[in-house]
């Protein structure tokens, strides 16, 4: 088995694999794998039958090399499986192992072959679609004011246009992402995350032809000023992969992130808003929408003596 990078129009082929997967979280979502390929960090993939085996390879950090668990629609890798796969393929571990997939066998048996640790800063925060489209209840109510205060000055002045995103309209929200990114400094460091994350929100907004992801815009004054892009993870949860709005207009975020949960993700009971990568301030963002759960997510490190 040779792995070979994974590309953006390798989008059709690899589709059926994630059609009934059912991982939760964020990582295993086809558009988010292929968009995050940057100069340190490139997917790698081989198909294995009925399932698709994908490998994460960084330029500079080797060590966080790793396979994540195996894509398919019916099969299941147990424990021993996933070992003799990664030490046919010579990596030392698993990164976004899910606690469902550790439930379904006994802990000794697991611990025989890899040691367990956890990955806080890639646990999934997950809310119910309904909550985030309608914000009810006394704890939204800052939400709601803020809501408030948009729609008097943008909203009551017919300032305000949301679109879907088509291919045609990607430069605009390029030019818009290059603006936000000039707002938070993000390309100050080109291997922190806000500047890795520009570049997967780039690749995605490129291949907006090729991947199924559902992407909605909002123009203030004809300019744009805020997007979002969503897509399929399991049957009844979507994922918001990407959602940018300027901080400095009071009320745009929480009035579009609304919007998102109403237009991205209609016919879903979930919305993932994936991780908060151990940032403080991102941290603190998604708890303020009051998340239904946080999707657990494990390394598994081989052992070199099994037993």
């Amino acid at each position: 088995m040779k792995l070979l990078p994974l590309i953006p129009e390798d989008y059709p082929v690899l589709k059926p694999f994630f059609e009934h997967q059912r991982h939760r979280l964020c990582v295993y979502s086809l558009p988010s794998l292929l968009s995050w390929s940057n100069d340190e960090y490139q997917p790698f993939g081989a198909i294995d039958g009925d399932a698709l085996i994908v490998a994460a390879e960084f330029n500079r950090q080797k060590e966080k090399r790793h396979l994540i668990l195996p894509i398919s629609p019916q099969r299941q890798y147990p424990p021993e499986a996933l070992y003799a796969l990664a030490r046919k393929l010579d990596y030392k571990s698993y990164w976004f192992v899910t606690e469902e997939y550790l439930q379904q066998y006994e802990t000794k048996r697991v611990e025989a072959l890899f040691t367990i640790r956890e990955q806080e800063e890639y646990d999934d925060y997950v809310y119910r679609a309904s909550d985030l489209a309608e914000l009810k209840g006394n704890k939204y109510s800052k939400k709601r004011n803020l809501i408030s205060q948009f729609t008097r000055e943008y909203l009551e002045k017919d300032r305000v246009r949301t679109a879907p995103i088509t291919p045609e309209l990607a430069p605009e929200c390029i030019q818009f992402l290059n603006e936000w990114c000039e707002e938070r400094n993000c390309d100050a460091n080109l291997k922190e995350d806000l500047a890795c994350e520009r570049l997967a929100a780039l690749n995605t907004m490129e291949h907006l032809d090729v991947f199924s992801s559902q992407g909605l815009l909002l123009r203030i004054d004809g300019k744009v000023s805020a997007f979002g892009i969503g897509s399929y993870l399991t049957a009844t949860m979507g994922v918001l992969h990407f959602e940018k709005a300027f901080s400095r207009i009071k009320g745009l975020y929480q009035y579009f992130d609304s919007q998102c949960a109403r237009h991205l993700f209609n016919g879903y009971v979930f919305i993932n808003k994936e991780s908060d990568m151990n940032v403080p301030g991102l941290a603190k963002a998604k708890r303020s929408y009051y998340p239904v759960m946080r999707v657990k997510s494990y390394e598994l490190v081989l052992k070199k003596t099994p037993g």
